[in-house]
């Protein structure tokens, strides 16, 4: 944020926050929905007890297909100061976590980045992964340089056509790439330590029913950007028919086996060395959190 207001995501609402609510949803005072040890992401980054999801409420693109809506679409959770926010980062640590995972830290980079500063004068050890939507300014990432260990973002979308009707912002894939490349320049190359990953870039791409054509010009965009070594690379299988997405025909089914494997094979021959898969078994609801528990720790 700056003087004339919010200008943390490339909307550049200039909401001052402590009088109106941002293009995201979010106040002044940062609002967690959950915290909990998730298990259930890519296994580079989710090992042992799991990792420390800290979900944030709010979101500056409101994807149609949203599978937290429940928490992007509307602010529910608790609000808190960045003392308590620096204690949480520290719970995770002492329940086990195997990271600290920022989801969907982008409304409150500027409190996050105090209060992960904290943390760490208070013995914070653990690796920190900014999960998020892509879509960050610049200069709000470079608040984060020093403090984020393995940014894991995604790139959705490159047509402007479909992120105008999915996620009501045409100028996605230029503010995304934007973005990926100052994570980029903040991480370098990923570094692995046997099969985790230490340090680096994750790209998330949902592979969508209908639209194998857009997920292959942005694995040629991301291949052009990074090569084949510098980022990791997820496809995810996961994408289920959920929130308004049921309402749109193109929309309302899972993917195909035939989809995703053309996405897969064209991964493939551009020679991606880090590359994650996920299997059909993943494309449900089972595996979304119940946001209706605000702290979930089976330990």
């Amino acid at each position: 944020m700056d003087q004339m207001g919010c200008s943390l995501c490339p909307r550049a609402c200039y909401a001052d926050r402590s009088l109106r609510l941002g293009f995201c949803g979010a106040g002044q005072k940062t609002t967690v929905a959950k915290i909990m040890l998730h298990r259930w992401e890519e296994p580079c980054i989710c090992f042992g007890n799991g990792s420390g999801a800290v979900f944030f409420s709010g979101c500056q693109l409101q994807c149609v297909f949203c599978q937290n809506y429940d928490i992007s679409c509307r602010i529910t959770g608790q609000e808190l100061e960045e003392d308590e926010l620096s204690l949480l980062f520290l719970r995770l640590q002492e329940k086990g976590a195997c990271n600290v995972n920022l989801v969907s830290p982008t409304p409150y980079i500027p409190q996050i980045a105090r209060a992960l500063i904290k943390a760490k004068n208070r013995g914070l050890a653990l690796p920190v992964v900014f999960n998020s939507g892509g879509y960050e300014s610049v200069e709000a990432l470079r608040i984060m340089d020093g403090l984020v260990d393995i940014y894991m973002p995604d790139y959705k979308f490159f047509d402007p056509v479909l992120s105008l009707h999915l996620a009501h912002a045409a100028d996605y894939a230029k503010k995304a790439e934007k973005a990926l490349e100052e994570m980029y320049r903040q991480v370098q190359n990923p570094i692995w330590s046997a099969n985790t990953l230490q340090k680096g870039l994750l790209i998330r791409h949902l592979i969508l029913p209908n639209q194998t054509r857009d997920s292959i010009a942005v694995l040629d965009r991301i291949y052009q950007l990074f090569g084949k070594n510098g980022s990791v690379l997820s496809l995810m299988r996961q994408y289920t028919p959920i929130y308004k997405a049921n309402n749109i025909p193109e929309l309302s089914r899972p993917i195909t086996t035939l989809e995703y494997q053309r996405v897969v094979k064209h991964a493939e021959k551009l020679g991606f060395t880090s590359l994650i898969t996920q299997s059909k078994a993943s494309a449900t609801s089972d595996y979304i959190p119940d946001f209706q528990i605000f702290e979930e720790f089976s330990s």
